[in-house]
């Protein structure tokens, strides 16, 4: 995890300028030895001439004095003790796990020391590749290694996360999020270009890093000699780890003694004095506890920066506007406090809180405008970052100067329901390990403080001991099909830390039947094979492929890109509600939003791709350029495949009216009925009330006409609102001609129901007919067979097809 702001790295470094027998004087002997960090620190003070400097060996250049400053703080890390035993195990063993807290410095130097390793004489094969759960997390890592080895960031330390590759053919040492480290292995299962591996943040619990750990352990066994992987996780979840790797895979932990190893004189970082205070919130929400907090530590005047755990960035934004609303009644003496965002929802904006304070100017006594937010207060007190966060924030990113946690104890989850067929926004505590690493962020030599504005007993009764796994809370469709993409047909060859719900791996594979993606022998089909290229959900997927027949493709990588991108609309403040709906009126379609987004892309793009449009509409333009860039990148995918792109035809009806067909073809699932004309959405496949998102075009035009008697819709999330967002009109005609047969029979019983089945007897050839159940309902054996198969033996009760309810 990065550790403090990195320095500008040198900018050329190319590959001819390398000496052959740079890299070639590695060796395993002098990793082991240290002596390759003695001479470098011999040679940090030596002011003779070029000759005399010590050569970096990945460059050809010499080293920086800045090198050897970070050298320095390195050594100093706990973790550096780990060091030369982690190299004298990767020696014999090709799988190693590490366990050290939050703060220790294992995701900055691990990679670093897999680098030296795999450049070995011994060890000579391959790039060293370090996944990450966040994407920007791999973003920031990526820089402060860069700067630690004295390289080029995008030249031998890369990254590339979802759409963004900063890596060359050079690249040495490539940081990614784990999502495509898994995605990678579609076309090289064994991930042969790849010397060695680092799966950071196993704690983290995602989907791809719980499945790598499963798929790596095979292809460790396939790769024996020229594979080596190393895990990185917290302390929390090392015994299971342990147990589920086995006694044959290594566990490294800092609490072990380490012996006489070389650097066993280097002075370490000291341990840092904590002290836990429970306080009760008063009755206020999160945010506004946390911002009473804040000022009152604030008004101690004593040294030291504040970072603040909130639920979600909702309150991260609604704690940043109350912290410069209450700071006016800060005193004049007291320092600027100046308030950081970090959340993942800023993409490559979280890295500014690496970045240095502003000079503020001399006489000015004027609260001046942060990097992330407001620096807030005059005088010359004490000057204070306070950097509020959520989950992001409890081991990817580490702070200098760090000495007060305040936690809320909560996190706001999005949890998918298999049965019902849709998320929920749940609120709740968050798990002892996390509140035990939320405290591990203090960084500070002064005495540390941690806050927890929760009672004592939440902590000790209320809380989980560990986070839920994301294959427990998660849609596992994609998953999956990509298994299914590796030949994994029996969902029992692929071992999990923690096995998924029967039901929910049954409601998947039900739905990628919906979708065609399987066959009868419940192996993908050629429409799941195209699925499985697309970087996309599998219902956007098909929509995409069913485009092709349709003639829309233009117009559905629009809608694709805008699905995937964040939200482009701008909440506006309570006051600029109704300028906001004028801006926005002449971008709505009257077919519904769907078509809408096509409108506001197209609008972007013809205004030039300018920011300042975009914020006069309250559109919020780095969606939008993300949004360029996916359809880019699915343009790029289809041209690949040799899928047909038709030529842009929006505009006519026909061509309105064929968006909706290919759109059916992948939603058909998510379509919702107006139950009594007023907008009561009632949900075909789960009976759930809904009712149109308050940005849907169809409540903000004016006239507003009568709510559309059906819809398709992209999301629904139960919570307070209950909104389905992204609704376009459908005709039930189009239902029923384009949705698979065995699907309507068995929605449950509902009038909207009724009238799809009437429609479809009166359009049902008479053999066909003959097909259905004797309820009317459909069988789909193959799925049901494939189950048998897969299903974990210790659920056998659970095995039955996950009919939708």
């Amino acid at each position: 995890m990065a550790s403090s702001p990195p320095a500008a790295s040198s900018t050329t470094s190319p590959s001819t300028l390398r000496p052959p027998s740079a890299l070639d004087s590695l060796s395993m002997s002098s990793l082991l030895s240290g002596d390759l960090e003695d001479e470098a620190g011999d040679r940090g003070g030596d002011e003779g001439g070029l000759g005399d400097l010590e050569v970096n060996p990945y460059d050809g250049l010499p080293f920086s004095s800045r090198y050897y400053s970070l050298l320095e703080e390195r050594k100093r890390l706990p973790v550096w003790s780990l060091k030369y035993r982690l190299l004298e195990h990767l020696e014999t063993n090709s799988m190693v796990v590490v366990s050290a807290p939050s703060g220790t410095g294992k995701s900055t130097q691990v990679p670093q020391w897999c680098v030296e390793y795999a450049q070995s004489h011994e060890f000579s094969h391959g790039l060293v590749c370090c996944s990450q759960p966040y994407a920007v997390a791999a973003a920031s890592l990526a820089l402060r290694v860069a700067d630690e080895m004295d390289l080029s960031l995008g030249l031998e330390v890369g990254y590339c996360v979802p759409h963004d590759d900063g890596c060359t053919p050079d690249t040495l040492l490539r940081f990614v999020s784990d999502s495509l480290l898994l995605g990678e292995m579609m076309s090289d299962p064994l991930l042969r270009q790849y010397g060695v591996l680092v799966v950071d943040e196993v704690q983290e619990r995602t989907v791809p890093t719980d499945v790598l750990l499963g798929l790596l352990r095979d292809v460790c066994d396939q790769r024996p000699d020229n594979l080596r992987v190393v895990l990185l996780t917290d302390p929390s979840l090392a015994p299971s780890l342990a147990t589920f790797l086995g006694e044959r895979v290594p566990l490294l932990t800092l609490d072990e003694p380490v012996g006489d190893s070389p650097d066993t004189e280097t002075m370490r970082r000291p341990l840092v004095v904590m002290e836990t205070v429970y306080r009760d919130p008063g009755g206020r929400e999160a945010a506004a506890a946390a911002c009473h907090m804040v000022l009152d530590l604030h008004r101690r005047g004593e040294e030291g920066d504040v970072m603040v755990f909130l639920p979600s960035a909702q309150e991260i934004d609604e704690c940043g506007f109350l912290l410069q609303k209450e700071s006016v009644a800060l005193s004049p003496q007291l320092g600027p406090l100046r308030v950081l965002h970090l959340h993942t929802g800023l993409g490559g904006a979280t890295q500014r809180v690496y970045e240095p304070e502003p000079e503020r100017p001399s006489g000015d006594t004027e609260g001046s405008e942060g990097l992330e937010g407001t620096g807030i207060g005059v005088g010359m007190g004490v000057r204070r970052r306070v950097i509020l966060t959520d989950t992001l924030g409890e081991a990817s990113f580490s702070l200098s100067a760090v000495r007060y946690i305040i936690d809320t104890g909560m996190q706001l989850k999005t949890v998918y329901n298999p049965q019902i067929r849709a998320d929920s926004q749940v609120l709740r505590p968050i798990s002892r390990h996390q509140a035990d690493m939320r405290t591990q962020r203090v960084n500070s030599d002064l005495p540390g403080l941690c806050f927890r504005l929760y009672p004592q007993a939440l902590y000790e009764e209320g809380m989980a001991e560990a986070r839920s796994p994301g294959v427990m809370e998660e849609n596992l469709s994609h998953l999956v099909l990509l298994l299914k993409r590796l030949d994994i047909a029996d969902m029992g060859q692929c071992k999990f830390l923690d096995r998924p719900a029967p039901e929910a791996l049954m409601q998947a594979l039900e739905d990628l039947d919906y979708l065609a993606a399987l066959d009868d022998d419940g192996n993908l089909s050629e429409v799941g094979i195209i699925m499985s290229e697309l970087p996309l959900e599998p219902s956007l997927a098909k929509a995409l492929i069913a485009a092709c027949e349709f003639d829309c493709v233009n117009e559905l990588l629009t809608i694709a890109a805008m699905l995937t991108a964040p939200p482009c609309f701008v909440t506006p403040p309570p006051q600029r509600e109704e300028a906001a709906a004028t801006h926005r009126r002449p971008l709505l379609h009257n077919e519904g939003d769907h078509l809408t987004l096509i409108n506001i892309y197209n609008a972007y793009i013809q205004h030039n791709e300018d920011d300042a449009w975009c914020t006069t509409n309250f559109l919020n333009p780095a969606a939008l350029r993300l949004a360029g860039m996916i359809r880019a990148e699915l343009l790029e995918v289809m041209q690949r495949i040799e899928l047909p792109v038709s030529p842009p035809a929006f505009g006519c009806q026909d061509n309105c009216t064929n968006i909706k067909r290919a759109l059916i073809s992948g939603f058909f699932l998510k379509v919702a009925h107006d139950v009594d004309g007023s907008g009561n959405y009632l949900l075909l496949t789960h009976r759930h009330v809904a009712h149109l998102h308050p940005f849907s075009s169809y409540l903000c035009r004016r006239p507003r006409p009568n709510p559309p008697s059906w819809v398709l819709y992209h999301e629904f999330t139960i919570s307070h609102d209950n909104c389905v967002r992204t609704a376009s009109e459908v005709h039930p005609h189009m239902l029923v001609e384009l949705a698979p047969q065995y699907y309507l029979g068995n929605l449950p019983s509902s009038e909207g129901r009724d009238q799809l089945m009437e429609l479809r007897q009166s359009l049902l050839p008479p053999e066909e007919e003959q097909e259905r159940g004797p309820e009317g309902t459909y069988d789909t054996p193959h799925i049901e067979e494939h189950l048998d198969r897969t299903a974990d033996p210790r659920n056998q009760d659970s095995t039955e097809l996950c009919v939708i309810q």
